[in-house]
């Protein structure tokens, strides 16, 4: 079901802050509009787009000092969804079709003013040339009938801008101008679970968790409750267990925070209501026998009270097995190197290597990429082995040097698988 998508721009006073409230508190993107970098005459902040799109748990969309193509292929590859660009497609519109033939009609957006006179056809030349969406400028009311005439010659989605933060304002620029996306550009933080709620029950179409089943359909105790396994949604670790009742459960879906009720005080809590320790919905699942509810959630801090990270830390019995998780050794090593480059220890061939300097690195990284081909004419694979190794630890202290993350590697991986 199409749905009209609510994205939340960050103030540049306090980015980071902003990306964790957005991104766990129902915007369906964040967006960091820069559109002042032309004007300054100064380079797009890669590092700090890379760090929003590092912190976020929704797309990241980024706008403005859009020079050339190098410019869209940075932003890109620091994280970002889709680019917007304003000036670049006015100098020459056929800047538009190198960029969306490059890098995907998807993540390819123009800025256009609602003011210019040639708006309407200058946004069907960018849809012509492959724009993926064109996001216009300068909404205000009465310049609704603008807006919708402009969205019907197009086959692309068509975002505003608004600034205010009353849900109501919200409702009108939707219902009036028939966008696909509206931009809360306001400096004034805003719920958005309770806007989409709000919009919700007027009609509007917006992206909320809604049950796939009622709450009635589910196997109850005597109390009319059931048990909820909470589980970190990236790591798949079991945090905690809580009961939910059908007041609690709706009011999960209702505010993407989990809530539960409390049987030794009988009433409803919301984790991390009192110690900031909030469970952010990711999705909720119900088990075959629909007597259990299993919740995905993105975990503020530690999930106990005890200050553990998940209240399952006390050991009962236990058989020797390999529990070895690929992704989880590979983290274990990089943050070992990240933290020799932070802390130095004497005689840590780490520390040689960081000493040495970038060009040292990437020696040492062709001379194990070259032993690899090398080792891989041996049929013996133990040799190989050994020098993948040798190569994915050079590669690792090559990523801690130059900030890639593992992290961003599997992200890049996913988005092309």
């Amino acid at each position: 079901m199409k749905y009209i998508k609510l994205i939340a721009e960050l103030n540049k006073e306090k980015i980071m802050e902003e990306t964790m409230d957005y991104s766990n508190g129902g915007a369906d993107e964040i967006a960091y509009m820069d559109m002042s970098a032309l004007k300054e005459n100064r380079e797009i902040d890669f590092e700090l787009i890379k760090q929003i799109t590092r912190a976020a748990e929704v797309p990241v969309i980024v706008g403005g000092g859009v020079r050339r193509v190098e410019d869209v292929k940075k932003i890109l590859y620091a994280g970002a969804s889709m680019v917007y660009m304003k000036h670049a497609p006015r100098l020459d519109i056929n800047f538009v079709k190198e960029v969306s033939e490059r890098f995907g009609k998807e993540k390819i957006g123009v800025a256009i003013d609602l003011t210019d006179i040639d708006a309407e056809q200058f946004a069907l030349q960018c849809d012509t040339m492959g724009a993926g969406g064109i996001w216009l400028l300068g909404y205000k009311k009465g310049l609704e009938q603008r807006v919708r005439k402009i969205k019907e010659g197009l086959d692309i989605p068509v975002m505003i801008s608004v600034d205010t933060p009353d849900e109501t304002g919200i409702l009108s620029a939707v219902e009036g101008t028939g966008a696909d996306a509206v931009l809360y550009s306001g400096t004034e933080i805003l719920d958005m679970m309770t806007v989409k709620n709000y919009l919700k029950t007027l009609g509007v179409p917006v992206n909320i968790f809604e049950s796939s089943q009622k709450f009635e359909d589910f196997k109850l105790d005597e109390n009319g409750l059931i048990p909820c396994i909470v589980q970190d949604y990236k790591t798949q670790e079991v945090l905690m267990m809580a009961y939910m009742n059908k007041e609690s459960y709706y009011k999960t879906l209702e505010t993407g925070r989990m809530t539960y009720y409390s049987r030794s005080r009988q009433k409803l809590w919301m984790k991390g209501e009192e110690s900031g320790h909030f469970q952010f919905v990711k999705e909720l699942i119900i088990d075959c026998d629909k007597d259990t509810i299993l919740a995905k959630v993105s975990q503020i801090g530690p999930a106990c009270h005890t200050g553990n990270p998940t209240c399952f830390f006390t050991p009962l019995a236990k058989k020797e097995y390999d529990d070895t998780n690929p992704l989880t050794v590979f983290n274990e090593v990089y943050q070992v190197i990240e933290d020799r480059k932070k802390n130095p220890k004497e005689g840590s061939y780490t520390n040689y290597l960081f000493d040495k300097g970038i060009d040292k690195i990437l020696k040492k990284v062709g001379e194990e990429a070259t032993e690899i081909v090398i080792a891989a004419k041996n049929p013996d694979s133990e040799e190989l082995k050994y020098e993948i190794s040798d190569f994915l630890y050079h590669c690792m202290v090559l990523m801690v040097e130059r900030g890639v993350t593992w992290d961003d590697i599997t992200k890049e991986l996913d988005n092309r698988h």
